[in-house]
């Protein structure tokens, strides 16, 4: 098994790659952009066999890219970004790339829930001042936790719904089908008191039962302003009335 730092080499030199593959962009018929056929496979591939070497699934846009179309250089700023996401999470720890390699399940996302605080925080500061996500409501939460989740997951739906329970249906944040699990994801303000919560994971827990593909429920609380009084009792409270079926994480502690 490669140590951190020869990971992160090995990840950043793969990036460096992709500037080789970006001064290999022509422009072609109707003015459309292409990129070197030849080039652009090895890189991708390079890049393919190196995350499936160490157990992490590639995002989105690795699998994506395509060598044509006004795209193909965001793309390959995309691909760039991914990796140096991955080389944050490594180098930060906000991933321990052991677990990674030896149980991409259940472990990676509770270990992706407790570093999520540290991965916003790192989020805020970037270079010059860029603007950059502001973690504010329920989406923004989404939004950074489906980057991290994409990493090492093949299969991450969003917007799947459920049976009708009681009259209606609810919308599940993340189906991680491949190992049966679903996540929920609330962000607390000052609006949501400790009970309306609960009440809300209450009702979606009962929902989310009727499920095929959901086998372990997660509940992610994001309470970055510590307005729970109580997230211990919340979380015991919930997990004993759902032994088994139901985690419940509120982050930061």
């Amino acid at each position: 098994m490669c140590k951190k730092e020869e990971l992160v080499k090995i990840i950043e030199e793969l990036s460096s790659e992709g500037e080789e593959v970006r001064r290999s962009t022509y422009k072609g018929l109707y003015d459309i952009t292409y990129i070197r056929e030849e080039i652009f496979d090895s890189w991708r591939n390079k890049v393919l066999a190196f995350l499936n070497a160490i157990k992490i699934t590639p995002g989105e846009i690795i699998l994506s890219i395509s060598t044509s179309g006004n795209d193909a250089p965001r793309d390959i700023d995309g691909v760039q970004a991914q990796l140096k996401t991955l080389v944050d999470l490594i180098e930060n720890e906000y991933i321990d790339i052991n677990v990674a390699q030896n149980d991409p399940s259940g472990k990676v996302v509770e270990q992706i829930f407790d570093r999520f605080h540290k991965v916003v925080r790192q989020l805020r500061t970037r270079y010059d001042n860029r603007e950059t996500i502001c973690v504010s409501d329920e989406y923004d939460v989404q939004d950074v936790l489906h980057a991290l989740l994409v990493l090492f997951f093949d299969d991450v739906r969003t917007e799947e719904w459920t049976p009708s329970y009681a009259g209606g249906a609810v919308r599940m944040d993340f189906l991680l089908k491949e190992i049966q699990a679903v996540i929920e994801v609330k962000k607390t303000r000052k609006s949501m008191s400790a009970k309306d919560l609960g009440e809300q994971l209450i009702i979606d827990i009962e929902k989310y039962k009727t499920h095929p593909d959901c086998k372990q429920l997660y509940c992610f609380v994001y309470d970055p302003e510590g307005l729970l009084g109580n997230p211990v009792g919340i979380k015991k409270d919930l997990e004993s009335a759902h032994k088994e079926f139901l985690k419940v994480f509120v982050k930061p502690e």
